[in-house]
């Protein structure tokens, strides 16, 4: 059974056999946690996006890379809707959350950091994007044993903590997904 908790820090510092990252289509760096996981990890991962994902990757779909000089071994990337540009299909939110645990699978990874996808500069609604990653990583069979969900500011640590605990409350009490 696969145990989900809620972190307070930086993706890139977990000590996890792969962090999430929540990249852009083309593959190539951004901002916010994409950019934060090419700095962290240093110029193999960029070098390995380029090699594996040369047309890119699509929106709802992931695949994996080196992770560089951070202490995971492996970044498994994936490609969110844009809210802010129209894209609001919450499928292709969970189909995220969901790619990227079956790419733990494959890789033979016990242990996945993610970040709340989509919910920066993306502007996925953060009550429906914690909601999508608690709902989709508790609900979807894995081999994966811990799975963290990585908040960076306080108050979104205290919303994924609170939504983590009333998943956890609702198994207890029987109501599992």
């Amino acid at each position: 059974m696969t145990q989900l908790d809620a972190v307070h820090g930086d993706i890139t510092t977990q000590e996890v056999d792969a962090v999430v990252n929540a990249a852009n289509s083309a593959m190539r760096g951004g901002g916010g946690v994409d950019g934060a996981i090419h700095r962290a990890g240093g110029p193999d991962v960029l070098a390995d996006c380029i090699a594996r994902f040369p047309h890119g990757l699509a929106t709802g779909d992931a695949g994996w890379t080196t992770a560089g000089r951070m202490p995971a071994r492996w970044v498994i990337h994936t490609v969110g809707p844009n809210h802010a540009a129209g894209q609001r299909d919450r499928s292709l939110l969970e189909s995220c959350y969901r790619r990227s645990l079956e790419v733990a699978d494959e890789l033979g990874a016990r242990s996945v950091a993610f970040p709340l996808i989509s919910a920066g500069i993306y502007a996925w609604p953060l009550d429906d994007a914690i909601a999508a990653a608690v709902e989709t990583l508790t609900a979807t069979p894995t081999r994966v044993g811990q799975v963290l969900l990585v908040a960076r500011s306080t108050d979104d640590y205290r919303r994924v903590r609170a939504a983590v605990d009333a998943r956890r409350d609702r198994e207890v009490q029987g109501d599992r997904p």
